[in-house]
């Protein structure tokens, strides 16, 4: 599949690599094994025997390093053979490693130039650091490619129709804005004179009765990385005096068509001494919505688009498309950039 490789990727929480156990995961298309060093620093490395081809994933970690159970042989995490129970080591016994680093709770892995995996290039997100923000943790697998997923964040006038209880009518209503921050897209729509559904209402403390303004600003950064603030204040006041409710949305590719999902909504600590109990609360009352309503019509999508790709169909284009279409640019002349480098 074309994607960008030069560039950090959410591999998985950093709750999934346990250790002393094996997690294996397809990213990009390729089969990747993490598992913790004995310093407990995660490696990644190809998830196949050069052997005989068997998965690594299905043997077990011996001294940091992992033993194929078909044949014996051990891999460490820079992917060398450090132990065959045959003989001498091959100097074919090796596999791929991966540049992996873990931040804001995650681990990162890095598939395209080893020389080129520099942390820096990770961008910053507040509302993921660990000091400021408590992180609830949230995992999807869509059948649909990843872009597609992102499409579905950067424009939110779908949630009047898939998702009742985040929506109104007035979300039709509202104004659209979009913005570039270097190579970042924000879509922005801001709803006036709204009443909130009751979920809403009690997520943001106000009485559904009470007329708010309220705004819903999504900041997408390549590969595919979305943060989402939703925001509400009583009608007619600035947005300082309301309140800020963030989340993120990371996608990762698994292949063509199917998607990691990482979502996480984001309490600030200074607020409430609950902060995490609450973040993980409200990321799991999400995954209802997101896995009943979203899931199934995004990946009916990727059915009726088939292996085509998305734009030579000739999309009709609505005005709650410009950010997504902008992202999908910005996108494509990156990976298209990189592939001339190459």
């Amino acid at each position: 599949m074309r994607a960008l490789k030069n560039i950090w990727y959410m591999a998985a929480w950093s709750t999934e690599v346990e250790p002393g156990k094996l997690f294996h995961r397809t990213l990009l298309e390729k089969p990747v094994l993490f598992f913790r060093d004995e310093e407990g620093a995660v490696q990644a490395i190809d998830d196949r025997c050069p052997h005989r081809f068997a998965p690594l994933h299905m043997g077990e970690l011996v001294d940091g390093s992992v033993q194929c159970k078909y044949h014996g042989l051990r891999f460490g995490g820079d992917g060398q053979c450090v132990f065959n129970p045959h003989g001498p080591i091959p100097k074919a016994a090796k596999v791929h490693s991966y540049p992996t680093m873990e931040r804001y709770g995650a681990v990162w892995f890095w598939p395209g130039d080893p020389a080129l995996a520099d942390p820096a290039k990770l961008p910053y997100f507040e509302i993921l650091d660990p000091e400021l923000y408590a992180v609830g943790e949230g995992y999807l697998k869509p059948h649909a490619n990843y872009e597609l997923e992102s499409d579905n964040i950067m424009d939110l006038s779908h949630i009047e129709f898939l998702h009742p209880m985040f929506a109104t009518e007035a979300v039709r209503n509202g104004k659209i804005e979009t913005a570039l921050e270097g190579n970042a897209v924000w879509s922005k729509r801001y709803i006036s004179n709204d009443h909130l559904p009751p979920y809403l209402a009690e997520l943001f403390g106000v009485d559904s009765d009470t007329a708010i303004d309220r705004w819903l600003d999504c900041r997408w950064q390549a590969p595919a990385l979305i943060e989402l603030y939703g925001g509400a204040v009583k009608s007619g006041r600035p947005r300082e005096e309301g309140m800020v409710s963030p989340s993120i949305h990371f996608f990762t590719p698994e292949t063509a068509t199917s998607t990691h999902y990482f979502y996480a909504m984001c309490i600030a600590r200074a607020s409430n001494p609950k902060a995490g109990e609450i973040a993980q609360q409200q990321t799991d009352d999400l995954r209802i919505p997101f896995e009943t309503e979203d899931l199934p019509v995004v990946e009916a999508q990727q059915q009726m688009i088939g292996d085509a790709d998305f734009m030579s169909l000739k999309p009709l284009l609505l005005p709650g498309d410009a950010g997504g279409g902008r992202a999908r640019r910005i996108l494509a002349k990156m990976i298209a950039e990189e592939e001339s480098m190459a």
